[in-house]
């Protein structure tokens, strides 16, 4: 057990006994538990296996190669349309998590196998991601910024993409791109400061 992970659990608002079931079974599991984007994670041998966050809504199990898991209960949730490689277990209760625990354990041992096999999503190249008119027009009317976005990794190019075309209206992926131009002419990511 992890202090830091303690002193999470301690100062949790919500979802707290989810969080201590969810950690019991992970700790079962001979998983390595840090604090890692301020949230409990687990990993086997410096691999990141499953995290547990928590929303509104729900407490979480993330499995951070979730889509490489067979999910014979067919209980793993993609948190968005665009999420290419993790996958949630999600709870309500405390009680939920304790009704399904071999079933967890047995998704948590998979993961295990997973890592250890060497396995990797094989995520959507960047040209396989939408472009978005509005941006299109502006990468053709400024050759610097289509050089600009060219030379962003293919992880920020990406970012951008999602961003920009997240917006329903075009009014609003116009105000998105010209938000961000100058950032990615200075080669920084869609977060970066």
């Amino acid at each position: 057990m992890n202090s830091r992970v303690d002193g999470y659990v301690a100062k949790a608002k919500k979802w707290q006994e989810e969080i201590a079931e969810l950690r019991k079974i992970a700790l079962d599991c001979q998983l390595t538990e840090e604090l890692k984007w301020g949230t409990p994670c687990y990993t086997s041998q410096d691999s990141n296996i499953v995290l547990i966050h928590v929303f509104k809504e729900y407490a979480a199990l993330l499995f951070f190669k979730g889509a490489l898991l067979k999910d014979p209960k067919n209980i793993l949730i993609q948190q968005t349309e665009n999420t290419q490689a993790a996958r949630q277990l999600r709870f309500t209760s405390a009680q939920e998590i304790v009704k399904i625990k071999s079933t967890i354990k047995a998704y948590i041992a998979e993961a295990i196998k997973v890592e250890k096999a060497g396995l990797k999503v094989d995520f959507k190249k960047t040209e396989e991601f939408s472009m978005p008119e509005e941006f299109q027009q502006k990468l053709e009317q400024h050759a610097d910024l289509k050089t600009a976005f060219e030379a962003l990794t293919p992880g920020r190019q990406r970012a951008y993409l999602l961003h920009f075309s997240a917006a329903k209206q075009a009014r609003t992926r116009v105000a998105r791109v010209e938000k961000y131009m100058q950032k990615i002419l200075e080669g920084k990511g869609l977060d970066d400061e």
